[in-house]
C-alpha cells in the first residue's frame, strides 16, 4: 500500500469495524440480567468521525468499545511518545478501536485494549510513514498469582507467534506506560503495550493487530467468567471503588490516547466513556482497606514478565 486512497481507507476501516464488533458483541453477552447497549455514530470536524458503543448490565457495570478514523494536518505532541519524531509532516490519518472494561463484581478486574494504526500522508494522500500501535492490560482488585500468571501466558505465547522478543519487550513498555508517578504504583499486573511499530508491511501489522484483539477478549473472557460468580462484600466493594480512583487518575492525567482524542477535537463524551461510573476518594482508609491495599500494591510490584 503506497497511497491511502478512499479504496484501501475503507477496506482499512472495515478490518477495525470487525473488531469492535466482536468486542462488544462478547462484552454484552457476558451480562445476564438487564443487558443494555446504546451506539452513536459521530462525526469530527476536521475530518472523520467514528462509532462508539456503550455497554452495562449485571456483569458489565460499563464498558465502552470505542471505534475512529480520523484525519488532520496537526498531530497533537502531547498524545504521542517523546521518541516518536514526525518531520515534514503535511497530513496524518489515525484509524483504532479502543476498548475498557468495569465490571460491578470487585473480583472482576477491569481491562483496556486498543489497537491503532498512524499514517503520515504526503501529497495526494501518498504514505510518507505508518506505525502500528497498542495492547492491553489488567487492573485487578484482588489478585491472584494464577490469575496474573494466565493473562502474560496468553500474552507471550500469542506474541511469540510473531516475534520472540515482543513479549519481554512489550511487557516493559507496558509497566513504564501505565505508571502513576505521583502514587508510585503500577496501574495494574500489566500486559503488553507497543507504539511505532512496524512488523514487516502493513498487511502483516494488520495481522499482528488482529491477533492483539483476540487475545484480549479471549484471556479476558475466561478471567470475567471465572470471577463474576464470586461473593463479595460492602468492604470489597468499597475496596473497588475506592481503587478505581487509580484508573480516573492515570486516564486524565497521564493518557496519552485521551489527550489524543481530546487535543484532535474527537467527541469528549466517547473519549471520557472510559472511566468507571462510580469511583470515590476517601479521605481516610479504614483498617479493613488498608489491609486489602497492602496485599494488592504486593502483586502490582512485581514484574510479572518475569514469573511466567
Amino acid at each position: 500500500m503506497n497511497k491511502l486512497d478512499i479504496t484501501s481507507l475503507k477496506a482499512l476501516e472495515n478490518k477495525f469495524r470487525n473488531i469492535q464488533k466482536n468486542l462488544a458483541k462478547s462484552l454484552f453477552k457476558l451480562n445476564r440480567k438487564h443487558p443494555n447497549t446504546i451506539s452513536k455514530n459521530w462525526k469530527r470536524k476536521g475530518g472523520g468521525g467514528g462509532k462508539s458503543i456503550s455497554i452495562s448490565g449485571d456483569v458489565i457495570e460499563k464498558a465502552a468499545v470505542n471505534f475512529s478514523s480520523i484525519s488532520g494536518t496537526n498531530l497533537p505532541g502531547s498524545s504521542i511518545s517523546s521518541k516518536i519524531q514526525i518531520k515534514n509532516l503535511s497530513r496524518f490519518h489515525a484509524v483504532g478501536v479502543s476498548v475498557i472494561s468495569h465490571p460491578s463484581n470487585p473480583f472482576c478486574p477491569t481491562s483496556h485494549m486498543n489497537v491503532r494504526i498512524f499514517f503520515v500522508l504526503g501529497k495526494n494522500n501518498k504514505i510518507k510513514d505508518w506505525w502500528i500501535g497498542g495492547g492491553f492490560d489488567l487492573t485487578p482488585y484482588f489478585s491472584t498469582n494464577k490469575e496474573n500468571a494466565f493473562w502474560h501466558n496468553q500474552a507471550k505465547a500469542m506474541l511469540e507467534k510473531f516475534n520472540k522478543n515482543y513479549y519481554k519487550k512489550f511487557a516493559k513498555e507496558c509497566d513504564e506506560y501505565f505508571y502513576l508517578p505521583h502514587r508510585n504504583e503500577k496501574r495494574g499486573i500489566g500486559g503488553v503495550f507497543f507504539d511505532q511499530l512496524q512488523h514487516g508491511d502493513i498487511e502483516n501489522s494488520l495481522k499482528l493487530i488482529q491477533e492483539v484483539a483476540n487475545c484480549f477478549i479471549g484471556s479476558y473472557l475466561d478471567i470475567v467468567n471465572n470471577t463474576k460468580n464470586k461473593s463479595f462484600s460492602i468492604a470489597d466493594k468499597d475496596f473497588q471503588l475506592y481503587r478505581r480512583g487509580r484508573y480516573v487518575e492515570f486516564n486524565l492525567l497521564f493518557d496519552r490516547g485521551t489527550k489524543f482524542g481530546i487535543e484532535s477535537n474527537g467527541r469528549a463524551d466517547s473519549i471520557l466513556a472510559s472511566l468507571p461510573p462510580t469511583v470515590t476518594w476517601p479521605n481516610k482508609l479504614s483498617p479493613a482497606l488498608k489491609a486489602k491495599e497492602k496485599k494488592l500494591l504486593k502483586f502490582l510490584g512485581k514484574n510479572w514478565d518475569e514469573h511466567i
